[in-house]
Parts: C-alpha cells; sequence; structure tokens
C-alpha cells in the first residue's frame, strides 16, 4: 500500500509538472513579440552617414520675420527647451544684403567623396544650402541637381573619407518589417524614430510609388533617409499626410530605387530626362470597363491626344485604352507616366490599345518631355445643321456636326448633345457635348446614332463615348422605361 500510494503521488507529480509546463508556455508568436527589434547597432551604424541641412535665402532691405524658424525658437523659449546647435539665433548682418533661415531639413551620405542625397524641397529656393556632419564639422553645399517631379535632389560638398550609406532594394521591402528614420525634426539633429512599413506602391504622385510608413516624420525629416533592419537605406523620407501640419502616424518614403534613377541623371548631366506621348489619361472604371467588354478596370483611358504629339502619329485616338505600353501591362492609368517617363527619348515603344472591343497594336516613338503647354481652345460652335433628333429613352436632343465643327474637333464624326434630361442629364452628359459611340459602335450621323440605341440592350445600361472640348470620355446611361 506504501508503494502503491509513494507511486502515484511522484505520478501525480509528473503529470502536474507536465500540464503547468504546457499551460505557462509561451507560443512561438508570443516568443517573437517578447523579442522586439534593437536599432542602436543601426543608429551606430548609419548615424553619421545622416546630415542635417540648413537653407539661407539672401534678400536686400531691412530685416524680416524668419518666418517658421522664428515660431519654433519662440516655441524653445517658452518651454525652457535648450536651443538645437544650428538653430537660428536671429542675428543679422549688418549690412545691405541680409541672410533669412529658409528652412531645416535632413539629407544622406551617398559616396565618400561629399555627394548628399536630400528633397528637391529642402533645398528649393535656396542661395546657400549648409550641410553639418554628427561630428560638428560644416560645409556650405553646391547644389548638383534637382528633381521637383520626384521630389530627389543631390547636393556636393568638398570632403573625402565620409561615411556613406549603404542602400539596399526597394523591391524587397515587406509590408510589417520595421524601418528606422533618422533626420532633424524642428531642427532637432539626429533624433531616431522608428515604425513599420504600412503599404507599398501607394500613388500620390505622376512619378513616383511611394513606400507608407508609420514611422514619426515631421518638418526636418524630409530628405532623411528610410532604413531597414540590415541597415540599407530603403527610402527617402519625403511627405506626410496630416491635418494639423504634424505627424497623424501616416508617412511616405520615396523607393529607393527611384530616387537613384534620378539622382544619376542629376550627377550626370544636372537635370532628368524624362519620356513622353502627349497624352492626357484617366482611370477607367468598373462599370465602363464591363460595359465595354473589357472585362475587368484596367488601363489607362485616352480622354485627350495632343495635337502633333508622338502619340498622334502613332495613332493613339481619344477614347482608347492603353492596356500595355512597352510589353508593360497598365493596371492602373498611374502606371503610365511612370513608364513612359523612365523610356528613353527617340525609342520605340509596342503600345496596345483597346478600340471598340478589340485589342490593337500600335508603335509610337517616345520624344522628351517638355513644360506643360495651354491647350487649345475650343473655338465657338457653329449653328448647327438640320438634321436632329430627340432620343426620348436617353433624355437627349442631338444634332449633326458641321464640316467645320469636325475639323475643330479632329473628328470624323458624331453627333452633338442640343439637350440633356432625365436620365441623360443624372449620367453627366450637358450640351455641347459630342458624341462618337454607342457601345463599340460608331456614331457619324444622327441616324447611326439612333440605329445604335435602338439595337443597344435595354435590359442594360448604354455607354456612350464623348469628347466634351478635347477631352474624351465614358457615360453610362440608364434607359428609362
Amino acid at each position: 500500500m506504501f508503494i502503491f500510494e509513494g507511486m502515484r503521488a511522484r505520478t501525480l507529480a509528473v503529470f502536474g509538472a507536465l500540464f503547468l509546463a504546457c499551460v505557462f508556455a509561451a507560443p512561438p508568436a508570443l516568443a517573437q513579440m517578447r523579442g522586439l527589434p534593437d536599432f542602436t547597432e543601426l543608429v551606430e551604424q548609419v548615424g553619421p552617414s545622416v546630415v542635417n541641412i540648413r537653407t539661407v535665402e539672401r534678400s536686400r532691405g531691412a530685416s524680416g520675420s524668419g518666418g517658421q524658424d522664428e515660431q519654433m525658437l519662440e516655441f524653445f523659449r517658452r518651454f525652457g527647451i535648450p536651443l538645437p546647435p544650428n538653430a537660428p539665433r536671429g542675428q543679422r548682418p549688418d549690412r545691405n544684403e541680409e541672410e533669412t533661415p529658409r528652412g531645416v531639413g535632413s539629407g544622406f551620405i551617398v559616396s565618400a567623396d561629399g555627394f548628399v542625397m536630400t528633397n528637391a524641397h529642402v533645398v528649393e529656393g535656396a542661395d546657400d544650402v549648409i550641410v553639418t556632419l554628427t561630428d560638428k564639422r560644416e560645409f556650405k553645399a553646391r547644389i548638383i541637381g534637382s528633381d521637383r517631379r520626384t521630389d530627389v535632389a543631390v547636393v556636393k560638398i568638398e570632403a573625402t573619407g565620409l561615411p556613406a550609406v549603404k542602400l539596399g532594394d526597394a523591391t524587397r521591402v515587406r509590408v510589417g518589417e520595421w524601418v528606422m528614420a533618422i533626420g532633424s525634426p524642428f531642427g532637432l539633429e539626429n533624433t531616431v524614430t522608428a515604425g513599420i512599413v504600412s503599404a507599398k506602391q501607394r500613388d500620390t504622385g505622376d512619378y513616383l510609388p511611394f513606400i507608407q510608413t508609420d514611422v514619426a516624420i515631421n518638418p526636418g525629416n524630409s530628405g532623411g533617409p528610410l532604413i531597414n533592419m540590415r541597415g540599407e537605406v530603403i527610402g527617402i523620407n519625403s511627405q506626410i499626410y496630416s491635418r494639423s501640419g504634424g505627424f497623424q502616424g501616416i508617412s511616405f518614403a520615396i523607393p529607393i530605387d527611384e530616387a537613384v534613377r534620378v539622382a544619376d541623371q542629376l550627377r550626370s548631366s544636372g537635370r532628368v530626362t524624362r519620356g513622353r506621348i502627349g497624352v492626357q489619361i484617366d482611370q477607367v472604371n468598373k462599370e465602363v470597363a464591363e460595359a465595354i467588354g473589357l472585362g475587368r478596370p484596367q488601363g489607362a483611358l485616352v480622354r485627350g491626344v495632343e495635337a502633333g504629339a508622338p502619340a498622334e502619329k502613332a495613332g493613339i485616338e481619344a477614347g482608347d485604352i492603353i492596356l500595355k505600353f512597352d510589353g508593360k501591362a497598365i493596371e492602373k492609368s498611374s502606371d503610365l507616366p511612370r513608364l513612359v517617363g523612365n523610356t528613353k527619348p527617340g525609342s520605340r515603344a509596342a503600345v496596345t490599345v483597346f478600340r471598340r472591343g478589340s485589342q490593337r497594336e500600335l508603335s509610337v516613338t517616345v520624344a522628351e518631355i517638355e513644360p506643360e503647354r495651354s491647350s487649345r481652345r475650343a473655338q465657338a460652335p457653329e449653328p448647327r445643321p438640320s438634321a436632329s433628333s430627340q432620343v426620348q429613352t436617353l433624355g437627349l436632343t442631338v444634332s449633326e456636326l458641321s464640316e467645320a465643327q469636325k475639323r475643330d474637333l479632329k473628328l470624323r464624326g458624331g453627333v452633338r448633345v442640343d439637350a440633356a434630361e432625365g436620365v441623360g442629364a443624372r449620367a453627366g452628359l450637358r450640351e455641347g457635348d459630342v458624341i462618337v459611340a454607342v457601345g463599340n459602335v460608331d456614331v457619324n450621323t444622327v441616324r447611326e446614332f439612333e440605329q445604335a440605341v435602338t439595337r443597344a440592350d435595354k435590359s442594360k445600361p448604354v455607354v456612350v463615348q464623348l469628347r466634351r472640348g478635347e477631352l474624351a470620355q465614358y457615360a453610362l446611361i440608364r434607359p428609362a422605361r
């Protein structure tokens, strides 16, 4: 009996220990949570490569306010915070030409011989650019070049043996990975903040798909590096989403591969060369895609074609949907300017367009981008021809175009909307619009328009392609029953 009781006690003790081990053992996910990232080594590794950038503007006449810098200094004075070493002290040179601090930004060294990358908006309009290293050495920098479209700039300081950053691969960035930023928010040099990658491929500009993070970025962080856990720079901190002017949990960085492509051109020629084909584009929505037989929303809708531009010479028309450029698929309209912009001017590229229910292959010779030109204003319409029609089911009254109107609009045909009521007006049509197609059928005359409407499936919305001035668009009209 004694032996049995002892065995039972030992057995219970063993099972009890196992039970407690199972209950209190941390699952792998919880174990990972305990091991939060340590950024100390990264700061030591990358920190010396991050610089503070101050800009100065020269002005003549009486001394004026320092603007935001003066407000910043007042903030520090009121709350007893020590002034940053490089904060402007409000001292003015005793001469007619005065130096006014413009702002504070950040940058990072990309080569040992003194090339520094930053944002274009940090150095824009500056007469002097002062770069301060972490060892407190100051240099007057020379602006090599800046590109406003991508917000990338390169400046040069006369120094050697500088600690350059290691550049990473932005295409390998994963949503959810830890990242770190170093910069000079509000002039506070070498400030470190951290967070995670919140999203990729954010469209906030024509030429860049941004990296979105929740890293704290404030005025003065602009131009500083976004760093991964391998100590590699994967982006340039450039923008924040804010309703207050301060950080609200959303910041954007320029992918480093895009920035380097721009920086290389700035270093070699001082400017960036981009391709253009001369089209105005818009998104393709789901309803239009289904109505015209495209299937799913994709591509870039060509709303207008510039006269004499490469697109016109290649046969691209307003109303076309560009699905591919140089063999690369256009998933959304913002993909097109990036692909075209990165194409060398003078080269030929294949273009796949969707027109009237089918795809067509065209070839375009890319030109070099040039300053925006104001589009030609449409002339006042001439008296309308006598042929007219009122289509009750669509709420439209239309008439044929005169030959002069066709020449002005560069159209082979179409019908002009004289009045839009009911379902037509609700679909967005208005007087002066020119309908060039119903469904995937061209309409050149009032009779062709009536026939196309008659043949349309009355159980589905009628899709019409129209011109408004020089721009093309689609409209879905749900016929009255």
